[in-house]
């Protein structure tokens, strides 16, 4: 029986369990009224890498919330922080991405370069909405002569109103079939965005939970970080897939209002 009263520490994925789009979820304001009373610790930690961390902000104070900068972590933070940790300061680099992802990783002194006209240190990918032909041209003949290939994250997909669209990981398997190199990937499954995340809560795996909509990426990543998960089906993955891919987590929730209900009892 999963105990609610040992949750000391939140992990919580946005899309597909805060709102869907631009529609904010049944029980988003309730929920961070509950965390707030509570004082409980929480970082809020996405795979999508086109937002800045004042984009997310905006949003959630659109639907009423507000939350603390420091919050968010998303996977191009996590990208800058692993970087930060492989390649001297000024490294130039290539980005096949958005905002998000040139922010985070110009904040921490990278240099970024627009072409393949002159070496880099790593190419970086994550999710672009503006992708062209010429940004992945320059991204797999740098990757060619010797770049690193880094990717944000390896979703396949990315859920929108319209319905799941291509997402960070379409567009590393692009370049991965274009250069024949494998790219490490920085964001949900792998652990390393998660363990940053409690280093900044001061959390311990024991104390922390993920809450995810993703069984391949957020409930793995939690395991992997050797976090208890949660299950909300008001994104990808519904009770029935959760046989098919093999993944379990501690518990399965309707959504926030249920978690609300189990945890605010």
């Amino acid at each position: 029986m999963f105990n609610f009263k040992t949750v000391k520490a939140l992990i919580i994925d946005m899309d597909g369990v805060l709102w869907t789009g631009s529609v904010p979820l049944p029980g988003l304001n309730r929920f961070f009224d509950l965390l707030h009373s509570r004082s409980i610790p929480y970082i809020l930690a996405t795979n999508n890498a086109s937002k800045t961390v004042d984009q997310y902000c905006q949003k959630l104070a659109g639907f009423g919330v507000t939350i603390k900068p420091e919050t968010v972590m998303t996977s191009s933070l996590a990208t800058a922080a692993y970087l930060e940790g492989e390649l001297p300061p000024g490294s130039k680099l290539y980005i096949v991405g958005q905002d998000g992802l040139h922010e985070a990783l110009g904040q921490v002194g990278f240099t970024i370069v627009h072409d393949h006209s002159q070496p880099v240190e790593a190419v970086v990918a994550g999710i672009d909405f503006t992708l062209t032909y010429d940004k992945l041209k320059h991204g797999a003949l740098l990757i060619r002569r010797g770049a690193r290939f880094i990717g944000t994250n390896g979703d396949l997909t990315f859920p929108s109103e319209e319905g799941l669209l291509p997402g960070a990981g379409s567009i590393l398997a692009a370049l991965e079939a274009a250069t024949g190199v494998k790219p490490i990937t920085i964001g949900k499954p792998e652990p390393f965005m998660l363990q940053v995340a409690m280093r900044k809560m001061g959390s311990t795996p024991d104390q922390t939970v993920m809450i995810g909509d993703r069984l391949e990426t957020d409930i793995l990543g939690g395991q992997r970080a050797g976090i208890r998960t949660i299950l909300v089906t008001t994104g990808i993955d519904k009770p029935e897939t959760i046989a098919q891919k093999g993944i379990q987590p501690d518990v399965v929730l309707s959504g926030l209002e249920e978690l609300i209900d189990r945890w605010g009892s």
